[in-house]
């Protein structure tokens, strides 16, 4: 049975961790799922770790980023933190992370929710499919949360 570790955090301003965990159910059969929601973005990475201990074989985090530059440092230091978990464990993270200042607040939530989804859906191809699920797609400017681009 495949277990996906959902770390997301109490500082976001939307349940995207809820939204991903209904595509991955419907798309992975058996999945099981271990959440674990932290106070914010720096703790994100431990919580993964911690999931990873216990069995998880891939993982999706949820973050949201204030406006601040010191928001924007937070987020630079979690990320960092996650990339060393992923080299350490050889798995997946699949980082959700919505930044508050990337639209306006009536359209944060729509980003926030849509990303979720669609990253859930790339996290489930890669389960389900394999290291080359999402080759297919390769080239051609997919955007999670806001509209595809489409290939040069």
């Amino acid at each position: 049975m495949v277990c996906v570790a959902i770390v997301d955090t109490t500082f976001s301003r939307v349940d995207m961790a809820s939204e991903a965990i209904k595509v991955l159910r419907k798309k992975v059969p058996g999945l099981k799922v271990k959440r674990y929601t932290v106070p914010g973005i720096k703790d994100i990475a431990v919580a993964v770790k911690k999931l990873f201990d216990e069995g998880c074989d891939a993982a999706m985090t949820f973050g949201w980023v204030g406006p601040t530059q010191t928001d924007k440092y937070s987020y630079l230091a979690m990320s960092i933190a996650l990339q060393m978990v992923q080299i350490n464990y050889g798995r997946h993270v699949i980082d959700v992370t919505v930044h508050e200042d990337e639209a306006e607040p009536i359209k944060l939530k729509e980003i926030a929710l849509g990303r979720a989804r669609e990253h859930a859906e790339n996290l489930a191809v890669i389960l389900t499919k394999g290291p080359q699920g999402l080759t297919p797609l390769a080239g051609t400017g997919q955007r999670q949360g806001w509209p595809d681009v489409g290939p040069l």
